[in-house]
């Protein structure tokens, strides 16, 4: 007879901490953000959902194609990577791609606010990619922050509301133990602090 128990079924909480976790993840940050910054400066909706889908090859899919491939190796965990240790290579080469994206907004004359908010990505990236060499800092939290901030700029103070949706993806980090509070802290203030300022200064 096995003596094996079922694991406990998944609270309500947590059902919901990981929709959030989702919903709400880097990656996602990294293709809508282009598209919102792309149609905001560009001469036409469509030059602009052009523009937006140009840079996301370079924010989103490339580096979450490095991530989804090193999960099927099996030399990553998970789309997360949960694992501090597990984060450097493929946060790096992700920085190597975004970089290249500068490079090709800049010298194809993107709008303005598009490559302000490709660098803003690059600078949070940075940050979190060397405190994570030491520390498990909320990436979560961290472009969830960085992206409100550039939000606010760009559109105004209402998007100061946005700090609700920060918290809640910083909850869910918690809630699902991938982080402590500190780490979820920690990561949202460096996110809005290394953005805001990049954002500002570049448009």
């Amino acid at each position: 007879m096995s003596t094996a128990i079922d694991a406990a079924p998944p609270t309500l909480a947590q059902r919901l901490a990981r929709l959030v976790t989702e919903v709400f993840a880097p990656a996602i940050w990294a293709a809508a953000m282009p598209f919102v910054m792309a149609v905001h400066g560009a001469s036409s909706v469509l030059a602009g959902v052009a523009w937006g889908a140009f840079a996301v090859v370079f924010t989103a899919a490339v580096p979450y194609a490095i991530i989804w491939f090193g999960v099927r190796r099996g030399t990553l965990t998970d789309h997360h990577i949960g694992q501090r240790e597990q984060r450097r290579k493929p946060l790096l080469m992700g920085l190597a791609v975004v970089l290249l994206g500068i490079a090709a907004l800049v010298v194809l004359r993107a709008p303005r606010e598009l490559i302000a908010m490709v660098v803003v990505m690059f600078v949070v990236g940075l940050g979190a990619t060397a405190v994570n060499h030491y520390w498990k800092l909320s990436i979560h939290a961290a472009v969830a922050s960085g992206s409100v901030a550039a939000l606010v700029l760009a559109f105004g103070p209402v998007w100061l509301a946005g700090a609700v949706l920060v918290a809640l993806v910083g909850w869910s980090r918690v809630v699902l133990r991938d982080h402590t509070t500190a780490q979820v802290l920690v990561g949202a203030v460096a996110g809005a602090v290394s953005a805001g300022p990049t954002f500002a200064l570049m448009v």
